[in-house]
C-alpha cells in the first residue's frame, strides 16, 4: 500500500502510532499486499494488451492517432502499475526475510541495508503514485480546456513537466525533512514529520477537490454544445450527455475508493499520536478503527491500477492478440487504403476507397448543418490530433452502422 507511515517506519526512532499499526499482523498485512498488487497488476495489464476484436474496423480505413487524453490515461495506468510493482517487491521482502523489520532499530544501526531498502521502496511507491494523482488531475484540467478552448496536444508537454516535476520535487523535499539530520536518527516529534504528510495527501486532496468540480463544469460544457449543434437537446444528445458523466463518475469513484481509507487512517494515527498513551482503554476503539482501515488500505491501495483501467475502458476481455504478422498486414492495409496501385486496378482497394469516400461524405453532410460549436464536438468525437480528450458520439456511430454493414457486403463480394 501507499502510506507515509511506511516511510516513517524507516526511522529507527519511530513514533508509538506508527509502531502500532505497522507490527501488528506484519506477515498477514504482507501477504494481503502482495495478493492485492499482483491481482491488480496482472489484470491492469490484461486491459491494456491489444485485443483482436478491434481488428475488423482497423482493417476497413485507418484510424487518427489517439489524443492526449489517451495518452494521460495511458500514463496513469503506467504510474499505477509501477506503483504496485513496488509494494509487490516491498511485500515479497519483508515477507521472505521477515528479519529486516527487526534490523531497523536503534541498536543495530550499524547495518545500513535494510534502512536504505525500506526508504528506496517507500519513495519509488510514493513517486508514481502521486505522479498517478497528478496526472489524474491533469486529465480533469484537459478535458475542461478542451471543451472550453479547444486546447491542441502540445499541451502534454506542459502536463509531463508539471506532473514528473511535482512529484519528484514533493518527493524529496518530504523525505529530506522527515529523515533530518540522518535516518539512523530521525527527529522526534509531530511538527517535524507534518510537512512529510502535507506532501504526500496534497496531490490526493487536490484531486478529491478540483476533479469534481472540473468534471462538473466540463459536462455543463459538453451539454451546452450538444443543444447548440441543432438548437435542439434530442435523445441521442442526452444519452451522449449521460455516457460522459457516468465515465466521470466512475473514475472519481475508483479514487475515492481507493484513497479516502488513507485520510480516514491517517486521522485517527494522528489522534492516537497527540496522546500520552495511546495503550490506554479509552482509545481501544480508535486503535481497532486504525488497525481496520490499515488493512483496508493495504487491500485497496493497489487495486487502483486494475480499478482504473475498468473506469476508463470498461472490460476489454482475454481476447489478446500478440500475433506481429497480424500487426504487419493491418499497416499493410492501412496503407493500401490511402495508395491506389500504380500496376493495375485493385478491385478491393476500389471498393475499400469508395467505402471511405462514403463515409467521410456522409460526415460532411451530417456536420455541415451545424453551428460552430459542432465542429468541436466532432473534433472531440473522433479523437484527432488537436483534440486531447476522447469523447465517442454513439448516436453519429449508430448512424454508420447501416454504412459499415454496406460497406462490408461490397467488399464480401467483390472477393468473392
Amino acid at each position: 500500500m501507499a502510506s507515509p507511515r511506511l516511510e516513517t517506519f524507516c526511522c529507527p526512532n519511530r513514533d508509538a502510532a506508527t509502531e502500532f499499526v505497522v507490527s501488528f499482523q506484519p506477515v498477514l498485512f504482507g501477504a494481503l499486499s502482495l495478493g492485492s498488487a499482483a491481482l491488480s497488476l496482472m489484470f491492469a495489464v490484461l486491459q491494456l494488451l491489444p485485443k483482436r476484436k478491434g481488428y475488423r474496423r482497423l482493417g476497413q480505413y485507418p484510424l487518427p492517432r489517439p489524443a492526449s487524453s489517451s495518452r494521460i490515461l495511458f500514463i496513469i495506468s503506467v504510474c499505477d502499475i509501477l506503483g504496485c510493482a513496488g509494494i509487490m517487491i516491498r511485500s515479497s521482502v519483508w515477507l521472505g526475510l521477515p528479519n529486516i523489520i527487526d534490523s531497523i532499530s536503534v541498536a543495530n544501526s550499524t547495518d545500513v541495508w535494510p534502512e536504505v531498502f525500506c526508504v528506496g521502496s517507500a519513495m519509488w511507491i510514493q513517486l508514481f503514485f502521486s505522479a498517478s494523482f497528478w496526472w489524474t488531475f491533469c486529465y480533469a484540467v484537459d478535458v475542461f480546456l478542451v471543451v472550453k478552448t479547444s486546447a491542441g496536444i502540445s499541451t502534454i508537454i506542459l502536463y509531463h513537466m508539471i506532473t514528473w516535476g511535482l512529484a519528484v520535487l514533493l518527493c524529496i523535499e518530504g523525505v529530506a525533512m522527515l529523515y533530518y539530520p540522518s535516518i539512523s536518527d530521525c527527529e522526534q516529534g509531530l511538527q517535524h514529520a507534518i510537512p512529510h504528510y502535507v506532501t504526500t495527501y496534497a496531490p490526493m486532496l487536490l484531486v478529491l477537490v478540483a476533479n469534481p468540480v472540473f468534471f462538473s463544469r466540463t459536462i455543463s460544457a459538453v451539454t451546452s454544445l450538444l443543444k447548440g449543434r441543432q438548437g435542439i437537446y434530442t435523445e441521442n444528445e442526452r444519452r451522449l450527455a449521460t455516457e460522459i458523466k457516468i465515465r466521470f463518475f466512475k473514475i472519481m469513484l475508483v479514487f475515492f475508493i481507493c484513497w479516502v481509507p488513507n485520510i480516514i487512517n491517517e486521522s485517527l494515527l494522528f489522534y492516537l499520536e497527540m496522546q500520552t498513551d495511546i495503550n490506554d482503554n479509552g482509545f481501544r476503539d480508535i486503535r481497532n478503527a486504525a488497525l481496520i482501515t490499515w488493512f483496508i488500505m493495504g487491500i485497496l491501495n493497489p487495486m487502483q491500477a486494475f480499478l482504473n483501467t475498468l473506469a476508463f475502458h470498461g472490460w476489454t476481455g482475454f481476447d489478446v492478440d500478440f500475433s506481429l504478422q497480424r500487426r504487419r498486414e493491418l499497416a499493410w492495409d492501412s496503407v493500401s487504403t490511402s495508395v491506389p496501385n500504380a500496376g493495375g486496378h485493385n478491385p478491393t482497394v476500389g471498393s475499400t476507397l469508395l467505402y471511405q469516400s462514403h463515409i467521410q461524405d456522409t460526415k460532411k453532410n451530417t456536420m455541415g448543418n451545424g453551428q460552430h460549436h459542432s465542429d468541436g464536438i466532432s473534433v472531440l468525437s473522433e479523437g484527432s490530433e488537436s483534440s486531447t480528450v476522447e469523447i465517442n458520439i454513439s448516436s453519429e456511430l449508430r448512424d454508420y452502422d447501416d454504412v459499415d454493414a454496406d460497406g462490408e457486403s461490397l467488399e464480401n463480394s467483390v472477393r468473392h
